[in-house]
């Protein structure tokens, strides 16, 4: 690595080189050193290095359980190493807890956000540090600061006295960064901070970045997206099976396939596997001019066996909310669902899902998995009566079949009595699609099925809808990434402001085309 010669994929992105950057000699502002971490029965860090430079943006890469939360949460203060040393600015530093990491100047962006759905924006952004006077808390201040905070975010249109939980994902996710800025930090942790953001807010959070670089903060960046490493990474460290395979990288220096290889210890393909050249089957779902007031607006489209239907838009544009709204987790105020030509009955998940219907929804976290349950439960919950006999669960046939799902899935490690909370983002997605399989549903609803998913992962999962929609399983897949759409999809449904504006078989419609349409430059 280091001696090919520039290639357009690792030229910088405009305006990320405007930030200064340190001198590689300069002091790092901080060094974790043989960082050691085990649970019972594994050894998630087994002695990781990382240094990172004042005014750097330093990417931190590896597949799903590599150790990168394990390692952010050592940092964060939410965990604490089993030996190892940990120095900031030079100086030994002990991170006891969240709080003493914050006084320190390390704030943490978790991927699974740790917003209180309860409380304001602004009690929100300055929880932990909240503004006060004898003891008394200063709201119109607080208000204010936030303010200030989501306006340099570059959304003054959130008001910080909503409550937080009746926000969408992306405006969730701006928040928490608010909540990173006010805290005056030195080095700022992002866990897959687009995972939610649309492209133009992708494009505000790198501006923010670049801000934060030129103010001598740092920035830890996580992500699977390695479009955004290339954009806004200067240094790169790759973790694998809880070890650091290759620190420090040079971004300009290193080729795509070099951190594939280095995460994964192979060439990996991440293009998209082939269709089938089998005919689509009969029509399994309808939906039928299904409106929701305030979010979508007479949504019609028909889904075949053997069929991967494409849902292409911003967020908020209705995507998510659709999904929903057809597995019955929300009412439609007009329309209606069809499987097999036979009316669901709308608003009744346990319909949906008697009826063959399964979802993977986009916040697995706090709508799909019981964080305090094995892996063993949460992959069985659809399928609880095949697993009970007069009231008693059957815990060997559980296990051995959900162990068998995780084997398939290249969960790791595939245990099922590990507590799913202990997982790794994308471990707990292939949880969550592996109930679905374990139940045979006939029609998966996959929201945003590769987020937080690493890149070898990725390859595996796209590999495995495949084979389903092979043997006639018909799946809709959301998704923010737009060649993901074209890559998986037969056919392409595109929403723009709740309305389906445009449907198209996915070989006569150009990535450029489907763009337009979503930012509504083209109809």
């Amino acid at each position: 690595m280091g001696s090919e010669s520039p290639s357009p994929e690792r030229a910088p992105a405009r305006g990320d080189r405007l930030r200064p950057r340190e001198a590689p000699s300069a002091p790092p502002l901080l060094e974790m050193r043989e960082i050691v971490k085990s649970f019972p029965g594994v050894r998630a860090l087994d002695g990781v290095d990382l240094r990172v430079r004042p005014s750097e943006v330093h990417c931190l890469l590896g597949q799903n359980g590599a150790g990168k939360s394990t390692l952010i949460k050592v940092l964060a203060g939410a965990h604490q190493p089993d030996s190892g040393e940990i120095r900031w600015r030079g100086e030994p530093a002990t991170l006891a807890s969240p709080v003493a990491a914050l006084r320190m100047g390390v704030a943490t962006m978790y991927q699974e956000l740790d917003l209180v759905a309860g409380l304001s924006v602004a009690e929100n952004v300055f929880l932990g540090h909240e503004r006060a006077t004898a003891g008394f808390s200063r709201r119109r201040r607080t208000r204010e600061e936030a303010a200030v905070l989501l306006e340099r975010l570059g959304h003054p249109e959130i008001d910080p006295s909503t409550e937080v939980g009746k926000l969408p994902a992306a405006e969730r996710q701006l928040v928490s960064m608010a909540r990173a800025l006010g805290h005056d930090a030195g080095l700022i942790v992002m866990d897959e901070p687009t995972a939610a953001l649309a492209a133009d807010e992708v494009d505000n959070l790198f501006r923010v970045i670049t801000e934060l670089t030129a103010d001598s903060i740092a920035v830890v960046y996580i992500s699977h997206r390695m479009e955004e490493i290339r954009r806004i990474g200067d240094r790169i460290t790759v973790l694998k099976d809880g070890r650091t395979v290759a620190g420090g990288l040079e971004r300009s220096e290193t080729t795509t396939g070099d951190l594939v290889t280095l995460m994964t210890g192979r060439e990996t393909s991440t293009t998209f596997p082939e269709r089938g050249t089998t005919t689509p089957g009969e029509v399994v779902l309808d939906v039928e001019r299904l409106s929701r007031r305030g979010e979508f607006h007479d949504v019609g489209f028909s889904l075949r066996r053997g069929e991967v239907l494409g849902v292409a838009g911003m967020v908020g544009a209705g995507r998510s909310e659709i999904l929903e709204t057809v597995f019955g987790a929300r009412r439609p105020d007009e329309g209606r669902v069809l499987v097999d030509g036979r009316p669901l009955r709308p608003g009744n998940v346990a319909a949906a899902v008697a009826a063959g219907i399964g979802l993977a929804p986009e916040e697995r976290k706090s709508q799909a998995l019981l964080q305090d349950m094995p892996v063993a439960h949460n992959v069985t919950l659809a399928s609880l009566p095949d697993y009970s006999s007069f009231g008693f669960t059957r815990r060997e046939r559980e296990t051995t079949d959900s162990r068998a799902q995780l084997t398939e899935l290249d969960l790791r490690p595939p245990d099922p009595h590990r507590p799913v909370s202990t997982l790794s983002g994308g471990n707990q997605q292939k949880a969550v699609v592996g109930r679905w399989l374990l139940r045979r549903s006939r029609v998966l609803l996959l929201d945003e099925p590769t987020r937080g998913v690493d890149v070898g992962a990725r390859g595996e999962l796209y590999r495995l809808i495949r084979e389903l929609v092979a043997e006639g399983v018909a799946v809709v897949v959301v998704s923010s990434e737009i060649p993901e759409v074209l890559g998986l999809a037969d056919r392409v449904l595109v929403l723009r402001e709740g309305r389906v504006v445009h449907q198209a078989a996915t070989d006569e419609i150009a990535e450029t085309d489907v763009l337009d349409m979503v930012m509504g430059e083209a109809s």
